[in-house]
């Protein structure tokens, strides 16, 4: 598949935008794990994600990380282009979750072309808008849900992403999207296990009862 097909914008540049896009793309296929950014010093591009998972998460000074949202095929990042957002005032860190395929988008050529198209710049907007969305719902999660609610979620959530009901993940990596401690995770785990909500199981979880788990989440 070509970068026009994955830009919605595309047909609405100019031949002249077009090619300097064309020119500066930098094609990357990174593997699991992989940190793409890693915070506000760096300004690595625009990521456009072809195919798999990307991660964006903040780390707090004592050292746990929460996830502030999943990037997949067709999302672009601007949060790895932190010199082109200079009003953020927060590190993000980005991680493949999954061996991906992105595009690279240097941060001044977008910006020089985000200056010269409205379309550019009103898409832009739109996914900040979408991103801080995001991050205030996040927030609302933290201060107004109790943990139980939030791991339930966030199993159901992962599920949906895997389209599986059993989860190659470990506690500490459910900690670590929640912001929590993973000794937290394992008493909430062993908690819905007892409510025959889950199997656990070295290194998974398996959702057995999905209706429980979405009462508890409140979904």
């Amino acid at each position: 598949m070509e970068f026009s097909e994955y830009f919605p914008i595309w047909d609405q540049l100019t031949p002249g935008q077009r090619e300097t896009l064309s020119r500066s793309l930098v094609s990357r296929t990174v593997k699991k794990g992989s940190v793409l950014h890693g915070g506000g010093a760096d300004c690595t591009g625009l990521l456009l994600v072809k195919s798999g998972q990307l991660r964006a998460f903040i780390l707090s000074r004592e050292g746990r990380e929460v996830t502030l949202y999943r990037l997949f095929d067709r999302d672009l990042c601007l949060f790895s282009a932190s010199c082109l957002l200079r009003s953020i005032q927060f590190d993000v860190t980005i991680t493949a979750e999954k061996d991906t395929g992105l595009w690279v988008i240097p941060a001044e050529v977008y910006r020089q072309i985000m200056e010269q198209s409205a379309a550019a710049a009103n898409y832009t907007n739109e996914i900040m808008a979408s991103r801080f969305s995001e991050v205030m719902w996040l927030v609302e999660q933290i201060m107004w849900n109790s943990m139980d609610r939030r791991v339930a979620a966030f199993l159901l959530e992962e599920a949906a992403i895997e389209g599986a009901n059993r989860l190659s993940i470990t506690h500490e990596s459910i900690a670590n999207h929640l912001g929590t401690h993973r000794e937290v995770v394992t008493r909430m785990l062993r908690y819905f296990q007892s409510e025959g909500m889950v199997r656990l199981s070295r290194g998974a979880v398996e959702l057995t009862d999905r209706a429980k788990l979405e009462s508890m989440s409140g979904t």
